[in-house]
């Protein structure tokens, strides 16, 4: 058998198409948040001759015949030994129409491919049954951990239900799941965050004015979030006054609409937070003219094209996550709850203030 170089025995980075001919070995529990993973029924007893660790993951000679201790064989599994090309991690976007999750695919991506890792990367383009299928899919390819961006915090957990079954670790990213094990928890501070927008944008207003809020899709825990923050920072201003909010699901023709219909019955607004900058540049469309000068506006993600807003004076600011880094720590959370290494509750990626200041340093 040829001997493959990543952690994982990586094969071509990117794909996600074939199935496993052999099953892993060692115990890969989906695990509670703050634990390492459990002790689940091992896969196979038995490992083919001549396979080698790679370096890290043990120190081990090439060897014939059964190898009995699980933890030699768990060890081997995430070796590096060949397995025919087959899928190490899955992950499950919610969708790859909105240029955040586009750069959490390329930090996965780029470090998976740096780990010599094979990632199925799949858009459930906002539909939660696809999540379902596609963490199917993943078990079917045998990986050795699932990431999953809900569409829905309630709604993806059949789709964590799926991977738990199969005994396959499950790390959940950008937002939580409101159920099933999920070793660990992967998102920007999305509440911190809420209330630096808030701050920003009422100092924008000298402390005084009424503001729209566009909130995000319902159900995400990064909506609720993010809208926690800014109810808890606003409360700090007593002069600013919300007199408008309304979900717009992350979504820039929906921000579009939400603003205008808010407009039609709030034509004194002085300020807008959208929860995203999708969202935001929707506003700004609506508003026209009126866009970051009569009406500051402040976003959140930090976005090519947010950012580019900012430089503009279109928007007033935009509190930006790292998406790239996002998707980096994913896959090495993955790759950790694969080992039974033990996984903290929750990563928080901090987020930062992109301004006019500021704007020329961030490429979103």
């Amino acid at each position: 058998m040829r001997r493959r170089t990543g952690p994982l025995g990586g094969g071509t980075p990117g794909g996600g198409t074939g199935s496993f001919g052999k099953r892993r070995t060692g115990p890969l529990d989906a695990g509670t948040p703050g634990r390492s993973a459990g002790s689940f029924r091992k896969r196979r007893t038995g490992l083919p001759a001549s396979c080698t660790p790679v370096r890290g993951t043990g120190s081990f000679r090439n060897r014939t015949g059964l190898l009995g201790a699980a933890v030699l064989a768990g060890a081997l599994a995430l070796s590096g030994c060949d397995r025919g090309g087959d899928t190490d991690l899955g992950l499950a976007l919610s969708t790859l129409n909105n240029p955040f999750f586009v750069a959490v695919r390329e930090g996965a991506q780029a470090e998976a491919d740096r780990r010599g890792l094979h990632i199925n990367i799949t858009d459930a383009q906002n539909d939660p049954m696809q999540q379902i299928n596609q963490m199917e899919t993943f078990t079917s390819q045998d990986v050795k951990a699932a990431i999953i961006n809900p569409v829905d915090s309630d709604a993806a957990v059949p789709a964590v239900g799926v991977a738990n079954r199969a005994d396959v670790p499950v790390i959940s990213l950008d937002r939580g799941v409101n159920g099933g094990r999920v070793g660990t928890a992967i998102a920007s501070d999305n509440v911190a965050g809420g209330r630096l927008a808030a701050k920003t944008l009422a100092e924008s207003l000298g402390g005084k004015g009424k503001v729209a809020f566009l909130e995000g899709q319902p159900g995400t825990s990064a909506a609720r979030e993010r809208g926690q923050g800014f109810e808890e920072g606003i409360k700090a201003y007593p002069g600013i006054e919300v007199v408008a909010r309304q979900p717009a699901d992350f979504d820039r023709a929906k921000g579009m609409d939400v603003m205008s219909n808010m407009l039609q019955v709030h034509r004194d607004i002085g300020g807008v937070f959208a929860a995203n900058d999708e969202m935001a540049l929707g506003a700004a469309k609506s508003l026209g003219a009126r866009a970051g000068k009569d009406v500051k506006i402040v976003a959140f993600d930090g976005t090519p094209e947010g950012v580019a807003a900012v430089r503009g004076k279109t928007l007033t600011a935009t509190v930006a996550q790292q998406p790239r880094l996002l998707g980096r720590q994913a896959v090495t959370q993955a790759l950790k709850a694969a080992r039974g290494e033990r996984l903290p509750q929750q990563v928080k990626v901090p987020v930062v203030l992109v301004t006019g200041k500021n704007a020329a340093e961030f490429d979103g």
